[in-house]
Formats: C-alpha cells, structure tokens, sequence
C-alpha cells in the first residue's frame, strides 16, 4: 500500500450498520435528484439502491434549450420517460450560453472569432466571460430557489432526505473549445496538444471557469439555498444530508497490493478539488456533506477520455484472485471472457503491468501533485495501451469494461445509500477494495 492512501479516508463497509434496520435509509424517506438522471452514470446505480429499499425519489431536469438558446422546462413528450414525482425547473447551470448583458455576446458567441490555425493562442475578451460568468450564477440561483419551493411540497414534516448533486462536466458547447479538447484527449505525434498549454490559453481560462460552476460551485449554491428547509425539517425531527460525486484518483488492486492510481490528464480535477473544499466548509458549519471519490468507469460522456478504461480491468483480476461468488461477479466475468479473443486476458494484464511500471505513469502517482498535466510520452504510451486492449475484444464497441463498470455503479450506489445515513467524512475515497468489500458480503 502505498503512502499516498493514508491521505485519503477510504470508504470502509459499516456491516453492523447494513444489517441494523434502525440505521439506514427507509421505506418512507426521499432521495431527492438535484440534476437530472442520464444512463450509465454512477447515479443510476444510487437510484437503484433506493428502489430497492422503497425509497420515495424525487426527480429534476436540467432543461433544455429552445431554437434562440434560451433555457426552457420540458415538454409532455420530453418529459414522459421521466418517472413522478418530479419537478419541471430546469437546473442547467454554467454560463456559456449566457449573454454578458441584454445585448452581448455569449462567451459560446465570442469563442468563434478563434479559427482552428489560432487555436490555443487566440483570444477572447475575459472580462465579458466573468460578466457572464455572474449572470449566470445569478440565473442558476434563482433556478434553485424555484426548485425548492416546489421540492417543500414533496416533503413531509420531519422528512429524512438524501440530496444527491448530479452536476458534473461543464464543458462549453464551443466547436473550437471541443477541437481543441480532443486534441488534448486523443492526440498524438503532431496531433498532440499539452494540457498545460491548453489550460493556460484564454479558451483554458474560459474551461477552468465553467468547470467551477458546473462541477462545483452548483454543490455550494444547493447547499446554500437549501439552508431554510434545512432547518426546518430539523427542527421537526429530519433532516437532508447531501453528496456529491467525485473523482480524485482510486485506492486500486495492482499485483495484489492496493495502490493510489489515476487518469492523467484530467482537467476536471481541479474543480473536483474545488467540489471537496465546498463539503468540508459545510461539514464545519455542521453540515453533512459528503463527495465520494469513485472508481473509473465508461459512461456515455467517458469517450473524450481514451485510456481511463485501463484503470478498470485491475478489478477484474482481484475479482478473480480472490474467486468471490457473488451472482453479478460471476455473471460480469462470464459476460467480459466472451468478448475477449482467446489469450486476451494474459495479453491485458501484460500490457496494463507494463504501463502501470513505466517510468512516465509512476511521475503521476504523486497525490500531492494531483491533477497533474499531460506529458506527450505518457499520452502516447496509454492511447497506445488502450488500442491495443481494446485489439483483444471481438467488438470494439463490446469492451468487458462495461460490464466492470456496471458492478462499480451498482456497489457505490448501496455504499452511498448506506453510509450518506450517517456519514462520517466530508471527503471518502470509494476504492476497488471496498468495491470487492461490496461483492465479499453479499448480504451488505
């Protein structure tokens, strides 16, 4: 184990806590969505956790945008889909789409005066991006202040609540910002684009700003509108704790020992750090919030990142050192080897031991340093690595990834549901080994 993980409180099973009715979230009390639920994300697996336990669940939308941009609630046929009760105010934050004044451009608007030979040395007006920038924060305020109002409503004196913060992302829906990106994800040879010259240029800066608001500053703001509700369901004998979604590297089982690993380069990461600040600031003030840093997994928004699935395939192989039973482990198992060409799995762990060994992905293991920027040798190593694993599949688009990432979601979704009860950390690291933890006891 490495000296990093004592830096970090890892997520450890409460069994006496699981198995205490007295102790957890009942039949009767409410999770409640604050943003809106997507397919395979870490959330649906939170949402399935309180089916199971007949929790009441309470919906929201982020809203959509009208032919003019302007952020509208749902329709009757947008909104069929999306299970009652639920609340119809749209929660799309950031700012990217918001006019600097009644007359201005929209930072979207001011980033296509930046042609793709300028790239990362063009230039945007910043002042306009943080009068926007403040616009919008006004904007997503009032947003959620709607919202409450309509979410009092649900709610019944002395309520237990578990308000989950869905926001995450932020990436502005810019055509040059995204060119740009995949050159920092995907590039390599003169393709490459270093995370650091990107993150320094005025399309960075206008990144690293929206990244605050959508990732972390919308976290705050719930927290700080929710505070009257707050107080009054504890006044009647409930109360609301709060979570977040995290990433901060993983506690992961590498050639049997549990080691601190993570994605690199990962420009969320700053405003994850950001999201951990906010949960410690209300954890003083005697708030229970909590961000949970999760393991890896492949979502419908994880293809900007080629390689992040290498981080993934060390759980398979503790799984199945350790020959744990559980039924969705020994389904995920039989499920990955069929879409794995033969020899595959020895060709994975060769190739995943020699990246994970190699000089440039061990300058990354410093958390202290984390997130770290890119290097043009480790971007090549791992979109190398993870081509060449990807090779070993019969399908392309059938990684054994998927089904390992779904074991993830379904683990963390019951361990969030459990510990947010009465959680112990403003900041808890859920690692591969409470994820194995999960499957070892089946009756948690």
């Amino acid at each position: 184990m490495t000296n990093s993980l004592s830096k970090t409180h890892r997520l450890q099973l409460n069994k006496s806590n699981s198995l205490n009715p007295l102790e957890s979230f009942q039949t009767g009390d409410v999770l409640v969505l604050f943003g809106e639920l997507f397919q395979k994300g870490y959330a649906n697996g939170l949402v399935d956790a309180a089916q199971k336990k007949g929790l009441k669940i309470i919906y929201s939308t982020v809203g959509r945008r009208d032919e003019q941009q302007n952020l509208r609630s749902l329709n009757s046929e947008e909104s069929k889909s999306i299970p009652s009760p639920w609340i119809n105010v749209p929660l799309e934050c950031g700012f990217d789409l918001e006019p600097s004044s009644p007359e201005g451009n929209t930072p979207v608007d001011l980033c296509k005066s930046i042609g793709l030979k300028e790239g990362i040395h063009g230039h945007i007006d910043l002042n306009l991006i943080s009068q926007s920038q403040e616009k919008g924060v006004a904007r997503f305020r009032n947003q959620v202040r709607a919202w409450l109002q309509e979410l009092h409503q649900h709610l019944k004196p002395n309520s237990k609540v578990f308000m989950a913060h869905l926001m995450a992302g932020g990436v502005p829906r810019s055509k040059i910002i995204l060119s740009l990106m995949n050159r920092v994800f995907k590039g390599v040879g003169d393709r490459y684009l270093s995370s650091e010259d990107f993150w320094n240029s005025d399309l960075g800066q206008f990144c690293q700003k929206s990244f605050f608001e959508v990732t972390a500053n919308s976290f705050n703001i719930l927290i700080e509108e929710s505070a009257p509700l707050r107080k009054k369901l504890e006044e009647q004998g409930g109360f609301i704790h709060y979570s977040a979604y995290g990433y901060h590297g993983t506690p992961i089982f590498f050639e049997n020992q549990l080691q601190w690993l993570c994605y690199t380069p990962y420009l969320q990461g700053f405003a994850k750090k950001q999201l951990e600040n906010f949960a410690r600031q209300h954890w003083d003030q005697g708030v229970k919030a909590t961000v949970y840093n999760c393991p890896e997994i492949l979502t419908s928004s994880s293809g900007i990142f080629p390689g992040v699935e290498i981080f993934l395939y060390p759980l398979y192989f503790e799984l199945q050192r350790r020959k744990i039973q559980h039924p969705l482990v020994l389904q995920m198992m039989q499920q990955a080897e069929s879409l794995l060409k033969p020899g595959g799995l020895e060709q994975i762990q060769k190739l995943i031991s020699h990246f994970l060994h190699s000089s440039e992905m061990q300058k990354t293991l410093n958390i202290d340093l984390w997130p770290q920027h890119s290097t043009k040798p480790l971007m090549e190593l791992m979109l190398k690595t993870s081509d060449e694993i990807i090779s070993l599949h019969h399908n392309p688009q059938a990684l054994m990834t998927t089904a390992l990432s779904e074991l993830i979601i379904h683990a963390s979704g019951s361990m969030m549901l459990q510990e947010t009860f009465q959680p112990q950390e403003p900041v808890t690291w859920i690692g591969h080994d409470a994820v194995i933890s999960y499957y070892e006891h089946p009756q948690i």
